[in-house]
C-alpha cells in the first residue's frame, strides 16, 4: 500500500511526494524503526533503479569509514559527469589516490590559513548587513547566507567578482538539479570556465590566492597536481565551500527562529554560539546524504547483504536523528552534546572545509542576532532544494523591529 514500508521489497521514497522533500524525517524515522538499512527508489529515480540507503548512526559511522564502500565509480565501471567532464577529486577517490591528492590541497588548506581569514569574515559579514538591516525586512539567504560564503570562497581562491552571480547558478543547479540535462549542462559549463580560470593564474604568475598556491604545490617528491586534477579540485573547493555553508547558515537561523526558547538562551549568553551551530549542524544539517559509495566487494551491514557494484547512500540527517545516540532527536536544544554528529561526514573524507563553514556559520549568527535584536521570520521560508543531497531552502523571510545595530 502506498506510504506503507514493505521489509522486503524496495520502498519507494517517491511515493511520499513534496511532504518528502519537505520534511524527510518522519519517513527516516519509521525506516530506522524497521531497521537500519533499507533498499530504496530515491525520488524522480527510473522504474528498475534502487539503492541501499543507510539510516542507523552507528551503522552510518562504520560505513563512512569503510574502505570497501567506494567513492571511485571506476572500480565498479561507472563514470560520472563531474569526473568525466571536469577531473578527479577528493569525492570520487580512494586510497592511495585520495590520500595523494588530499596531502597536496592540505599542503595549501590549512588550518592556519581559515584562521587568517577571520578578519575579513567578520567585515564581509558587517558589510552585508549594513547593505541589508536598514530595508526593514529581506530574505536572508539572498542578503546574507549566500553571498557571506561565496565571497569568501572566491576570494579565496581567487574567483574574479564579476563571475560570481553565474557561479551561483551553476552551482546550485549542480548539487540540486532541476533535470538531468541542466546539471549536465552546469557541469560542463563550470569545467570550462575552470580550466580558463585556472590557465589564466599559470599565466599571470605568482598569487597569493588558494588556487595559486594549489598550482604552485609541490610534494617532498616533486609530485604536483595535474591540470585536469586542479579543475577537479577548483571544482570541489568552489561548490563544498559555499553551498553547504549557505545552508548551515539559513538552516541554523531558521531552527533558532522557530525554537523561540532556544532563540532567548542564545541571546541570554551568546557564549552558546558554537554550541547552537554544532546543534544546527546535526538536527538540519546542509548535507542530507553523503555522495555516492560503491561496494568493491560483496558485504554486510546490520546483517543485509550488499552486493559487489551496488550503489550505497548513508543518510547522514537520518544518522543524526537517532534516538540510540541522541535522545529526544527531534527537539532542537543549543546546550545538548552534539559530540559525534556527522554533518561533516567521518574517516578519510571527512569535510576538508569544516572549519572554515564553522568559522562563518559562528560569525554570521552571531552578528545577525547582536545586530538585529527583533529578529523574526516574515513569511513561511521558500521550496525545499529539490533531490537527496543537500538540504536547505531558497529563501527564508525575516524582519525586523525598532532599531538595528
Amino acid at each position: 500500500m502506498k506510504g506503507e514500508f514493505m521489509t522486503e521489497a524496495v520502498i519507494d521514497l517517491g511515493e511520499y511526494g513534496e511532504a518528502f522533500r519537505a520534511d524527510p524525517h518522519p519517513v527516516y524515522a519509521r525506516l530506522r524503526d524497521l531497521g537500519p538499512v533499507h533498499r530504496v527508489r530515491p525520488p524522480g529515480s527510473d522504474a528498475d533503479y534502487s539503492t541501499w540507503l543507510v539510516v542507523g548512526h552507528e551503522e552510518a559511522r562504520a560505513a563512512l569509514a569503510d574502505p570497501r564502500l567506494s567513492k571511485d565509480g571506476r572500480r565498479v565501471g561507472m563514470v560520472f559527469d563531474d569526473e568525466a567532464l571536469i577531473g578527479r577529486h577528493l569525492l570520487n577517490s580512494d586510497p592511495p589516490e585520495h590520500t595523494r591528492l588530499r596531502g597536496l590541497v592540505s599542503r595549501a588548506f590549512t588550518m592556519r590559513r581559515v584562521e587568517q581569514l577571520r578578519p575579513r569574515i567578520q567585515q564581509i559579514t558587517d558589510d552585508l548587513l549594513d547593505a541589508m538591516l536598514p530595508h526593514g525586512r529581506a530574505d536572508l539567504v539572498q542578503y546574507l547566507a549566500y553571498p557571506l560564503p561565496i565571497t569568501v570562497i572566491c576570494e579565496l581562491l581567487g574567483v574574479p567578482e564579476m563571475d560570481r552571480t553565474e557561479f551561483r547558478k551553476l552551482s546550485t543547479e549542480v548539487v540540486a538539479p532541476t533535470t538531468p540535462e541542466s546539471s549536465y549542462d552546469a557541469v560542463q559549463r563550470l569545467g570550462a570556465y575552470l580550466a580558463e580560470l585556472i590557465e589564466d593564474k599559470r599565466c599571470a604568475g605568482p598569487s597569493d590566492d588558494l588556487l595559486g598556491d594549489l598550482i604552485r604545490t609541490t610534494a617532498e617528491d616533486g609530485d604536483r597536481l595535474s591540470p585536469s586534477e586542479l579543475r577537479g579540485m577548483a571544482f570541489l573547493l568552489l561548490i563544498a565551500g559555499h553551498e553547504t555553508t549557505v545552508n548551515l547558515i539559513t538552516n541554523g537561523v531558521h531552527a533558532l527562529l522557530t525554537h523561540p526558547g532556544q532563540l532567548a538562551a542564545l541571546r541570554a549568553d551568546m557564549s552558546l554560539v558554537d554550541s547552537a551551530v554544532e546543534e544546527a549542524l546535526r538536527h538540519e544539517g546542509p548535507v542530507e546524504n553523503a555522495t555516492f559509495r560503491y561496494a568493491s566487494e560483496p558485504l554486510e551491514i546490520a546483517g543485509r547483504a550488499i552486493a559487489e557494484g551496488d550503489p550505497v547512500m548513508i543518510c547522514l540527517s537520518a544518522a543524526d536523528r537517532d534516538d540510540s545516540r541522541y535522545p529526544a532527536p527531534d527537539r532542537f536544544d543549543i546546550r545538548r552534546d552534539p559530540r559525534g554528529h556527522l554533518a561533516f561526514g567521518h574517516g578519510i573524507h571527512y569535510c576538508l572545509g569544516a572549519p572554515l563553514a564553522r568559522l562563518e556559520a559562528r560569525t554570521a549568527i552571531r552578528t545577525l542576532l547582536d545586530r538585529a535584536p527583533a529578529l523574526a521570520l516574515d513569511g513561511p521560508p521558500g521550496e525545499w532544494l529539490p533531490g537527496m543531497l543537500i538540504r536547505g531552502v531558497r529563501s527564508l523571510p525575516v524582519r525586523w523591529q525598532g532599531p538595528a545595530r
